[in-house]
């Protein structure tokens, strides 16, 4: 069957959807579709991409304004009755037709301190840990930094808030070093005063696109904001701070 797709084509200031139809079969994904349109009518028509399994985070767009993975997002899961709309992701300033520049992402990651070990256990330079604890942080390491969730926060893609916030995606990266049974850094003031935190309403916006199923509200943010709160906000916690200082 035949299908239309409607691409947004150009470039950083000047852009418009232009729509492609061709034809569609059983198994087609949204980015098989891209490349059939691209060898068909616009060879030009830029587009990235690396595995196409859904690893390594590259096709992430925008398809019928949903932040989705294109090579995961099967076409018998959308109505093609209708043209279906495929633009790069909106948090991010577009480059050409489906890609975005999303290097303000390396720079935050930057500003996140880095992993501090505490000294090893044994004389042997190596350290124990519980089974409980390596389990914790192993579902953050999942993540394929795709960017769906940092397109999909209000915070970052309607309120622009990117100098003050550090959005979901580091979020789970500083809960996966803060709650390491290793770590001995505390970023708890970082968060609070630099990677805005706070602008977090945990609307769990971010879990519902994470292609590997990350559970990004309650099991990274909400527990970095309880850090966060029983560090400088807890009144009891001031004064026992307050007592052990004397």
């Amino acid at each position: 069957m035949k299908a239309t797709f409607s691409i947004r084509r150009g470039d950083r200031t000047t852009a418009e959807m232009v729509d492609y139809s061709t034809d569609v079969t059983e198994g087609m994904v949204v980015l098989d579709a891209v490349h059939q349109i691209q060898a068909e009518s616009a060879g030009d028509l830029a587009c990235r991409w690396n595995c196409k399994a859904g690893k390594c985070g590259s096709c992430s767009a925008e398809i019928n304004g949903m932040p989705k993975l294109m090579c995961m997002t099967r076409l018998d899961t959308i109505d093609l009755t209708k043209p279906v709309t495929i633009e790069p992701m909106r948090a991010f300033p577009p480059i050409k037709d489906l890609i975005a520049d999303v290097s303000w992402n390396y720079e935050v990651k930057k500003r996140i301190k880095k992993f501090k070990p505490r000294k090893p256990d044994a004389e042997d330079g190596t350290w124990r840990m519980q089974q409980s604890d390596v389990d914790r942080v192993q579902e953050f390491r999942k993540c394929i930094e795709c960017y769906l969730c940092q397109d999909v926060c209000h915070v970052l893609r309607d309120h622009e808030k990117h100098q003050e916030f550090i959005g979901p995606r580091f979020l789970v990266y500083s809960a996966a070093l803060e709650m390491h049974p290793l770590d001995t850094e505390n970023r708890t003031e970082e968060l609070k005063d630099l990677h805005g935190i706070g602008y977090c309403n945990i609307t769990k916006c971010c879990t519902k696109v994470c292609p590997e199923h990350i559970t990004i509200t309650d099991n990274a943010i909400i527990p970095l904001k309880e850090r966060v709160v029983d560090e400088h906000y807890d009144p009891i916690g001031k004064l026992v701070k307050l007592f052990r200082k004397k």
